[in-house]
Parts: structure tokens; sequence; C-alpha cells
């Protein structure tokens, strides 16, 4: 890291957490950059998810089975 953001980084560090959770929340942010091949798959992905639910293809389960078997493990 250059300098300049070792010291950045230490003032941040000063702060209280719920500022650093904001800071860390729109650094994040920032690199989410949209990538339309990206989100045209997940379109894709999604339609046919919802197509097989729709159709009954899809298996599914209860909340209650999910959590019983969550809390199994």
């Amino acid at each position: 890291m250059k300098p300049d953001s070792e010291a950045l980084l230490k003032e941040a560090l000063e702060l209280p957490p719920v500022e650093r959770a904001a800071l860390v929340d729109r650094l994040i942010t920032s690199l989410d950059r949209p990538d339309e091949a990206i989100d045209g798959a997940w379109r894709k992905e999604i339609a046919a998810r919802l197509q097989a639910y729709r159709s009954g293809v899809a298996p599914t389960m209860s909340a209650d089975d999910v959590l019983a078997e969550y809390r199994a493990r």
C-alpha cells in the first residue's frame, strides 16, 4: 500500500465501529460494477429455477424441514 493509503487506513481504524462499517460498505459498493454478461446469465438461471419450481420438477422442502436438517448437523 502507498504511504497515503497507510495513513488513511490508520485514520479509518480510529473511527467508531459504526462509522468503520459504513466506510467498508461504501468501499465494497464502489467495487461492484454492473456486468451485463453476468447479469444475463443470472436472469436465465433464475428463470429456469422458477420454471422448475412452478412445474413441480424442482424438489422443495418446508422451512421446518430445512431447519430441522440444519440443527441435526
